[in-house]
């Protein structure tokens, strides 16, 4: 199996990913991580990954143009249908044990690492398969995350442990809650249109970029009423 991590920090995994489980099960090849630098998917010579929000506020949102760019390399080189594209967020739904079974009967597992205020709501809405979290708190980016759904599924993989770990995994069940992070609206950011291909258009809503503050406000509004 192929984890593929998009991150615009690739040597945060260096360490851990070199050590324990993860080292063994890799050097057996029975897992294989692909680090993908978003920065070399960019087009400008500043290598620009983030811009500001449409309508405002604060922090800056991670483009959609080099996730798009990034993913679609890694789905050239896989002509399966047992690969799956997750966004780490937030606002996703929480990843328990019964997602890592599921997960581990893929071929490929491709991770986006959000950072910032957010991702562009572009991302979530038509690119990945599903958005996911691994609890009911904030953390500075997708990395950590990343590393606990990697390793939860590896474990799973036949082989990857050893008799003792195997032992410990059999004594394992699965605890069920139904808490969800709430009240976070969609965000968006520059282009207000962007083309993957010459007969698809994803835009960004049009009261986003209309310049009256009273109506996005309201419309941010709705959307955090919907997610509750």
């Amino acid at each position: 199996m192929t984890f593929h991590i998009i991150t615009i920090f690739p040597h945060i995994f260096d360490s851990y990913l070199k050590e324990g489980i993860l080292s063994r099960a890799q050097k057996n090849n029975l897992i294989k991580i692909n680090i993908l630098n978003l920065r070399d998917f960019t087009s400008d010579k500043h290598k620009t990954v983030d811009d500001k929000p449409f309508g405002g506020g604060p922090g800056m949102v991670l483009k959609v143009e080099p996730i798009y760019k990034a993913i679609e390399q890694i789905k050239s080189k896989k002509q399966t249908k047992k690969t799956k594209t997750i966004l780490l967020s937030a606002k996703g739904k929480k990843f328990n044990q019964k997602m890592a079974y599921k997960f581990s009967k893929l071929s490929d597992l491709i991770l986006i690492c959000g950072r910032y205020e957010g991702v562009d709501e572009r991302v979530a809405k038509y690119i990945v398969d599903e958005e996911i979290s691994i609890g009911d708190y904030i953390l500075s980016g997708g990395e950590l995350p990343a590393l606990v759904i990697i390793e939860a599924v590896s474990r799973l993989i036949p082989g990857v442990l050893g008799n003792i770990e195997s032992i410990e995994e059999k004594r394992f069940k699965d605890l069920q809650n139904n808490l969800q992070i709430k009240g976070a609206y969609p965000v968006y950011t520059r282009p207000a249109v962007f083309n993957p291909q010459p007969n698809i258009k994803w835009s960004v809503p049009k009261t986003l970029i209309s310049g009256d503050h009273k109506k996005i406000e309201q419309w941010r509004r709705r959307q955090m009423k919907n997610k509750s």
